[in-house]
């Protein structure tokens, strides 16, 4: 119990002391954070996602922290990146062309192209805090591998990179306090015997990936609280796109897709209503892709736009995007920056 409590005191958007926050709602990006929270059953390793996962960058956005920067090197990385650009020169697929790509590879896949348990991550994530005496919002970029095998044993890797400024220092969170490592530095190593796999994981890692586009939908709702649309699991509704993108990406966490999972995902996205293709671009690891944005509603605060990248060979998920749309003065945010990037390899 004393781990859970501990979970959801850091994720408490809303200090109960700050009377100009205290009543606010939580907006859709807070109750997602905290739906994940009350779905899992890791808190440990929960614990450390707040820290060194992508969704703390999710957390963040409503959460009040104040971190100091401290021993900062001469020449910090300054990871923060630019928001990527679409070019819209040559006609833009749709999704559902993409999903016939999908659904042609996947009819192709062999018995040994199923899903993997595990999943290798570039992220950057923004931290923030508000208050006159809180220090500008910090970018950390990280790079994470993990792997679970048949029999049980596993690892996991988390490494301070950045590969937008190779060889310079890194920002890193040493509990709670920011400070520069070295670029390339081990920040979690861990290995586990056969056998652990059931012990370390929870329910959305133990549950292989449907490979029909319904049921998808239908497990991200269950495991994350995505909305899961009406009752046929298609045309969910704008305003739970955020949802169901958040829920995607904590889903890529526990697993590498393979042709058949690639296909129900790419078509899940297809029948959702409020993603629109907005051109190519070329994602943080110099990787082609098609991009498809979603810029409606996001909750209480309505700041933040969501950009999901695919593979045009392939529908295969290559990343993800949330950047502000409008300035929020309180965060020391302005419009157009970019609050996390997910960057996902096979």
């Amino acid at each position: 119990m004393r781990d859970e409590l501990e979970l959801l005191r850091a994720a408490n958007p809303v200090p109960a002391d700050d009377g100009r926050w205290r009543d606010r709602p939580l907006d859709a990006t807070a109750q997602r954070a905290l739906n994940r929270l009350l779905h899992s059953t890791r808190t440990r390793r929960a614990r450390r996602r707040l820290v060194l996962r992508a969704e703390a960058a999710v957390l963040a956005l409503v959460a009040v922290l104040a971190f100091t920067l401290t021993d900062a090197g001469s020449s910090p990385a300054v990871a923060a990146p630019s928001a990527l650009v679409p070019h819209a020169g040559r006609p833009v697929p749709s999704l559902d062309g993409l999903a016939r790509i999908a659904e042609a590879l996947a009819r192709t896949a062999g018995p040994q192209d199923g899903p993997r348990r595990g999943s290798h991550l570039q992220s950057w994530s923004l931290s923030m805090g508000t208050g006159p005496d809180t220090a500008s919002p910090v970018t950390v970029p990280e790079e994470r591998i993990t792997r679970w095998n048949a029999d049980g044993s596993g690892s996991e890797l988390v490494v301070a990179t950045d590969p937008q400024h190779p060889g310079r220092p890194v920002i890193q969170d040493d509990d709670g306090r920011w400070r520069t490592v070295s670029d390339g530095k081990v920040l979690h190593r861990a290995t586990y015997p056969a056998g652990s796999g059931a012990r370390h994981d929870g329910l959305a890692a133990r549950t292989r990936p449907p490979t029909d586009p319904t049921a998808l939908r239908a497990l991200l709702a269950s495991l994350y609280g995505a909305a899961d649309g009406d009752g046929d699991g298609k045309d969910a509704g704008a305003a739970a796109v955020p949802q169901l993108l958040m829920a995607l990406s904590s889903f890529r966490q526990e697993w590498t897709p393979g042709p058949r999972e690639t296909a129900a995902i790419v078509r899940m996205l297809a029948d959702t209503k409020g993603l629109r293709p907005v051109g190519a671009v070329t994602d943080r690891l110099g990787r082609r892709g098609q991009a498809f944005v979603h810029d409606g509603p996001d909750g209480a605060m309505d700041a933040t736009r969501q950009m999901v990248i695919l593979d045009p060979r392939t529908g295969q998920l290559l990343g993800t995007e949330i950047t502000f749309t409008k300035d929020l003065p309180d965060f020391r945010i302005t419009a157009g920056e970019v609050m996390s990037y997910e960057a996902w390899m096979p």
